[in-house]
């Protein structure tokens, strides 16, 4: 039997090119899975090698065969010209906005971004001279007001962070890219396995693989993908930097891929469920998911996405913040704490109040964001049910 990887991958589904794609046994003498390669040093065969760089590695922060083969695996999955890999879903962000910016350029920021992203352009970013405008998430097409003649970039995130607001990704990319702009997506709620970005108009695609791809919430990793055009740059960044992952990390990101479309199915479903269970809760003004048909978001993303995955929010009908410290501290299964994408449930409190610009966030209620994992559903909703008791009798 043949131990090499298949040649034609082109009618494979997803799920058979993802447990053959970035690894090659017969190049590792059999063995299924490419094992770790530490090391800065790579020693070349002759002066003539040495002096021309003739080797596929030349150093440890070019890349090693366990950072190859993610870097491939990765840019098979999302459609992409390459992948660079980071220690973390920031570093992600951050190289990919410095591949396509520069001193005294002007960009524009979904006002749902990740937090940190923000910080990273108010501060970072505004000292070197580049200048950044939050828009509203829903505006689509309607971007174009905001685009200036040194307008360079426009970093999207579908849905929102914590709010989980959806845009109209190819509408900001028809629209960006008329004027000339590179389009930036935060692709991590959904992963290229249920928002191809590159096929939707994006040039420059990030995941924190620290979520789903890890699925152990055991690794910090970031991906960055690029298409034909902003490739080159993103790697010549990426280089500059030297913003290399840990060698485990990588191992362990590869391990998971093999099981994403597995995990990243059932935490979507478990979603769904609790997400529906929720909605009917007397506590519960709204639940925030894109899936839902009352979803405001929900056209486009029945449109453009291929499936829902594991993170979604709710809002609280009003109540003391003492109340909602009685129903989170007394919860057994659901874990409080940052991140996501793993094994187990979480659930943190919320509010994008403070920092939001563009669209003022008035939600009305508390805020909670739910990571649901791969418990029973009945645990869960038990779990929930004592914690919405505590919450009424606090209230």
């Amino acid at each position: 039997m043949s131990i090499t990887p298949p040649r034609d991958k082109s009618r494979l589904g997803t799920r058979t090119r993802l447990v053959h794609a970035g690894r090659d046994p017969s190049q590792q003498h059999g063995f299924v899975n490419t094992p770790i390669y530490r090391g800065s040093t790579v020693l070349y065969e002759s002066y003539d090698a040495l002096k021309n760089r003739r080797a596929e590695y030349t150093y440890g922060t070019t890349g090693t065969p366990t950072i190859r083969a993610l870097e491939s695996a990765w840019a098979e999955l999302a459609g992409a010209a390459g992948t660079v890999l980071t220690p973390s879903g920031l570093a992600a962000v951050t190289v990919g906005l410095l591949s396509c910016l520069k001193a005294g350029d002007h960009l524009l920021v979904s006002d749902s971004a990740y937090r940190p992203t923000r910080v990273f352009c108010d501060g970072f970013l505004a000292r070197f001279g580049v200048e950044t405008t939050y828009y509203d998430p829903t505006l689509g097409a309607g971007i174009a007001a905001l685009m200036r003649d040194n307008t360079t970039a426009v970093l999207t995130e579908a849905p929102g962070s914590q709010s989980f607001e959806m845009q109209d990704i190819p509408a900001i990319a028809e629209v960006a890219h008329a004027r000339g702009a590179c389009v930036l997506m935060d692709n991590t709620w959904a992963t290229p396995l249920l928002f191809p970005p590159h096929e939707r108009g994006v040039d420059i695609a990030i995941e924190a693989g620290t979520k789903y791809l890890s699925g152990g919430s055991d690794l910090l990793l970031g991906l960055t993908s690029a298409n034909a055009r902003y490739w080159p740059a993103l790697r010549r960044t990426f280089d500059q930097l030297a913003m290399c992952a840990g060698a485990e990390d990588v191992f362990l990101a590869l391990r998971g891929l093999r099981t994403l479309p597995l995990r990243l199915r059932e935490h979507g479903e478990q979603a769904l469920r609790l997400a529906r269970w929720l909605r009917d809760r007397p506590e519960v003004a709204r639940v925030l998911h894109p899936a839902l048909p009352e979803d405001p978001g929900h056209a486009i993303w029945s449109r453009d996405f291929l499936g829902s995955s594991g993170l979604f929010s709710i809002i609280l009908k009003p109540c003391p913040e003492a109340a909602v410290a009685a129903m989170l501290d007394g919860l057994e299964l659901f874990g409080m704490g940052f991140s996501w994408g793993g094994f187990e449930s979480l659930v943190i409190p919320f509010d994008c109040a403070p920092y939001r610009t563009a669209n003022p966030w008035a939600p009305g209620g508390p805020g909670l964001r739910f990571q649901v994992g791969l418990e029973d559903m009945d645990d869960l909703t038990r779990d929930l049910e004592a914690g919405f008791a505590r919450l009424r009798d606090a209230s």
